[in-house]
């Protein structure tokens, strides 16, 4: 055996290099005030709120030095809006992972399609896996005791079938929100009722993640048990919500009116991720 054909020693001083955790290193957000994160302030993340997508792309720039994340999501938009301002500024940042929830705001207004809906959305699914992007696609959770949003659960219902039909046509893949039953715990919700609250957040980034495949540090969160409530103290606390959220939201209906108006994306290009009070060189989510 000469040297040309002599096996080659690996060094004992070399490390192997690890496997990664995951195939993506470009992530783009599209989607509405749930994707942007609504309900989860966090003043040192940009627009000040976090969010279930922060935290997913927290996690998935762990040990990825070459990550980027862009979350382009507004508050209050409907589905035509995100496909419309959204799309083609989220496929020419080139990701290789795309997450979009759309259709939550068309479904709870009167007269809306969940299947014309649906066909948009194909569209665009399509759109996103022929330029090489996994896509990412939440369904709507179980809203049945949800005051005022559940009056459209069966809109919601028949729209998450047809994500599923979307997915499987498109080997896209679907974050599960309606078989989440901790969402049932009302201390997931903000206190608008209409969003989640950090624990939500938290909750469904976990899910995210998991339906992804991917190893994260995320630890499951169980809410912390209330003392019983009388209906006295609950009725007034659905009036005070009437008050500060309820007639607001109606108002801005009736008005054609959106509280995404003037709001710009929170993170409209593409960027390294190191969580709130995270500083580089810290892992991401390590005190999450």
């Amino acid at each position: 055996m000469n040297e040309f054909t002599a096996p080659r020693q690996q060094s004992t001083t070399e490390s192997p290099r690890l496997a990664p955790r995951h195939p993506w290193n470009r992530y783009v957000a599209m989607g509405d005030s749930f994707t942007e994160g609504i309900g989860d302030p966090e003043p040192s993340s940009p627009g000040g709120y976090r969010g279930w997508a922060d935290r997913v792309a927290e996690e998935l720039s762990r040990d990825q030095d070459d990550f980027c994340y862009a979350n382009l999501a507004i508050r209050g938009r409907l589905l035509g809006q995100i496909l419309g301002e959204q799309l083609e500024p989220a496929l020419s940042l080139k990701p290789d992972l795309i997450s979009i929830s759309a259709g939550g705001n068309d479904l709870i207004r009167p007269g809306s399609d969940p299947d014309i809906l649906a066909e948009s959305l194909d569209a665009a699914v399509a759109t996103m896996t022929a330029a090489g992007a996994t896509v990412l696609l939440f369904n709507g959770p179980d809203i049945r005791d949800t005051p005022v949003l559940g009056k459209v659960r069966g809109r919601v219902a028949i729209y998450n079938e047809n994500l599923r039909t979307i997915a499987a046509r498109h080997d896209a893949i679907v974050a599960d929100m309606w078989s989440l039953r901790q969402l049932n715990d009302p201390q997931m919700w903000a206190g608008d009722r209409l969003h989640f609250a950090p624990l939500g957040h938290h909750t469904i980034a976990i899910m995210a993640l998991n339906a992804l495949n991917v190893p994260h540090t995320l630890v499951p969160r169980l809410p912390t048990p209330l003392p019983p409530q009388r209906w006295q103290t609950a009725r007034a606390g659905d009036l005070v919500w009437a008050r500060e959220f309820l007639v607001p939201w109606v108002l801005r209906r009736l008005r054609h009116q959106s509280s995404g108006d003037g709001i710009t994306p929170k993170r409209p290009i593409p960027g390294p991720v190191f969580g709130p009070g995270v500083l580089p060189g810290v892992l991401p989510g390590a005190n999450d």
